[in-house]
C-alpha cells in the first residue's frame, strides 16, 4: 500500500517533534525537516519507538530554493496529504522602538514568509490530487497582546490571515487549511521568553510566568503533545468539515 505522507517543518524539537510523533502514530510516513538534518535524530528515534517511519530532510523555510527541493523530495516518497508549517523563531523581546529592522525582518521571514513558501510548494500537488490538509502553527500571541513581542505577534496574525484566505481559495479543490494557535508551551523556549519578559518589564521570572498561567482557567501551561494531537485531529477525516479555523490550544487563555 502506498504510504500517506505528512510533512512537518521545524521538527527537531518542541512542538514540531510532538506534531511529527502524533502524525506517525496515525500511520503517516512523516518527512521531518530542519535547517540542519543532523538535529533530527531524536525525532526520528521517537517516531521509530511508536512504530512509525520518519524521513529526515534539510530545509531552510526562509529560502525558496531550499523549500522547493524539500517539497520535491517529499513528493517522491508518495502522495503528500498533510503539511504542517511549524518552523519558526521567537524573535526579539523588546519595546518596538528598540527593535532593529533586521530583527523585525528575520522574524517575519521565518514565521510568515516561511509558511507562505512551504504551503506554496505543495499546493499544486494537492490540487492535482484533489485532497489534503494544510496546517500552520500560529500562536495565541497573534490574537492577543504580549508585551515586547510585536514582530512575533505581527507574523502570527499574518499567518491567520493567510490561512483564512487560502482556505477559501482551496476549498473547491477539497483541500482544508487551518491554523493551530498554541498558548505558552512548557519547555526551554517559553522559559527563555519568560526570562526576557521579566527583564523587559522589570518583574521577577515568577511574576512573568504567572502572567501566563494566571490567565488560564486551568492554571497551567500547554504541553507539546497536546499541540501535536490537535494537529493529528486536523489532519484526520474526523476534521473533514473544518477549514479556515484558528484552533486555540491555550489552556483557555484565549477563547476567540
Amino acid at each position: 500500500m502506498t504510504p500517506r505522507i505528512a510533512v512537518v517543518t521545524g521538527a527537531n524539537r518542541g512542538i514540531g517533534r510532538a506534531i511529527a510523533v502524533a502524525l506517525a502514530s496515525e500511520e503517516f510516513t512523516v518527512a521531518v525537516t530542519a535547517r540542519d538534518p543532523a538535529t533530527l535524530g531524536e525525532t526520528v528515534a521517537e517516531i521509530s519507538s511508536v512504530g512509525g517511519t520518519a524521513v529526515p530532510l534539510a530545509c531552510d523555510v526562509r529560502d525558496e530554493a531550499s523549500v522547493a527541493e524539500m517539497a520535491g523530495r517529499c513528493e517522491s516518497l508518495g502522495p503528500v496529504h498533510t503539511v504542517v508549517a511549524n518552523a519558526g523563531i521567537a524573535g526579539p523581546t523588546a519595546p518596538l522602538h528598540e527593535i532593529s529592522l533586521a530583527d523585525w525582518q528575520a522574524t517575519l521571514a521565518t514565521d510568515l514568509d516561511g509558511v507562505f513558501l512551504t504551503f506554496r510548494a505543495f499546493v499544486p500537488g494537492l490540487i492535482e490530487r484533489g485532497a489534503g490538509s494544510l496546517i500552520a502553527i500560529a500562536s495565541m500571541t497573534g490574537k492577543r497582546p504580549l508585551h515586547g513581542r510585536t514582530p512575533y505577534a505581527a507574523a502570527k496574525l499574518g499567518v491567520i490571515g493567510l490561512v483564512r484566505t487560502l482556505a477559501a481559495e482551496l476549498g473547491p479543490h477539497r483541500i482544508r487549511v487551518n491554523a493551530v494557535c498554541p498558548g505558552a508551551v512548557a519547555g526551554p523556549r517559553i522559559d527563555e521568553v519568560i526570562r526576557r519578559q521579566a527583564g523587559t518589564r522589570g518583574i521577577s521570572e515568577q511574576e512573568a510566568l504567572a502572567a501566563f498561567t494566571g490567565s488560564s482557567p486551568l492554571g497551567r501551561l500547554v504541553e507539546a503533545d497536546e499541540v501535536g494531537r490537535a494537529c493529528a485531529f486536523l489532519a484526520s477525516d474526523a476534521a473533514a468539515a473544518i477549514t479556515g479555523e484558528d484552533l486555540n490550544v491555550s489552556a483557555g487563555v484565549v477563547m476567540y
